[in-house]
């Protein structure tokens, strides 16, 4: 299955500590290239969260963020008994100085540290997390498959097209060939001096195998068969589409630099748009 290399990926899960959040977010790169940001209280698991990334993805520069935010109603609280009684003894010594100071209840549990939510447990916490991790990057596979499929069809549209431009100019090979053979003897025709006919012929035929393509189409034929079957693989396929359209793009130079044609030329011209085309899409993929 052919894989995007940008994709976007988000999920959360409650815990009693608050709520764990994980985002992936990938594009384009010619290696993988994970950046990891997580809270302290995860720390000691980044080594692991590392590990199941590059064991699930093989290109691209991804950013990973895992959040925790701390529940808007605290489901357990507890007051810190001995920081009220610090706070109450610093009250006694400072009402002499400041004897119109008041201080409500209300405004006594605001006091940083006097009330206390539920205590981190680190080994659940970590194991939620890395939970999270799997549901997320399992959704963000799943979008890069999705991405994939499309970047797939569209590169199949465009070999498609290289296939029938290569048809095109098979079929145009013997005309032009039969051209080029009519101008020659036209040539000839006109030189003041007879020419040896075989010597003209040997000639002719020399000239015509500089110009043959036959080669250059048949190679073309075998890439587009290659690059069909590569994009049937479930590997990451990327680098080697990579290297499949270096050679497309040699036999398109190829094609047109022994054009002695409009049309083999325009021909040329299209395919290499078409390849273009392609390397695009290929730029994209894992």
């Amino acid at each position: 299955m052919i894989r995007s290399m940008t994709a976007y990926a988000g999920g959360e899960r409650t815990t009693p500590w608050g709520t764990l959040s994980c985002e992936l977010r990938s594009v384009n790169h010619r290696f993988l290239e994970l950046g990891l940001r997580l809270p302290e209280e995860l720390r000691a698991i980044e080594p692991a969260l590392r590990e199941k990334v590059t064991g699930r993805l093989n290109r691209g520069k991804l950013d990973a963020v895992l959040r925790l935010r701390a529940p808007e109603v605290a489901t357990s609280l507890a007051v810190n008994e001995v920081l009220v009684d610090r706070l109450g003894e610093l009250a006694q010594r400072l009402q002499a100085r400041f004897p119109q100071m008041r201080v409500g209840f209300t405004d006594l549990l605001q006091y940083p540290g006097v009330l206390q939510g539920q205590a981190v447990e680190p080994a659940a916490l970590q194991a939620e997390a890395l939970a999270l991790m799997d549901e997320v990057l399992d959704q963000f596979l799943a979008a890069r498959e999705r991405e994939g499929a499309q970047l797939a069809a569209a590169i199949a549209e465009r070999v498609d097209g290289v296939e029938r431009i290569a048809a095109e100019v098979r079929t145009l090979i013997p005309a032009i060939r039969e051209g080029q053979r009519a101008k020659l003897a036209a040539r000839l025709a006109d030189l003041p001096h007879p020419v040896d006919p075989g010597r003209a012929e040997q000639e002719l035929v020399m000239w015509l195998q500089k110009l043959d393509v036959d080669e250059e189409l048949d190679r073309l034929g075998s890439h587009v068969s290659e690059i069909r079957r590569v994009l049937r693989q479930r590997e990451p396929v990327g680098r080697r589409l990579d290297f499949l359209l270096q050679e497309f793009n040699r036999e398109a130079n190829t094609l047109g630099s022994k054009s002695v044609d409009s049309r083999t030329s325009s021909a040329a011209v299209e395919l290499k748009v078409l390849i273009d085309q392609i390397r695009e899409q290929v730029q994209n993929i894992e």
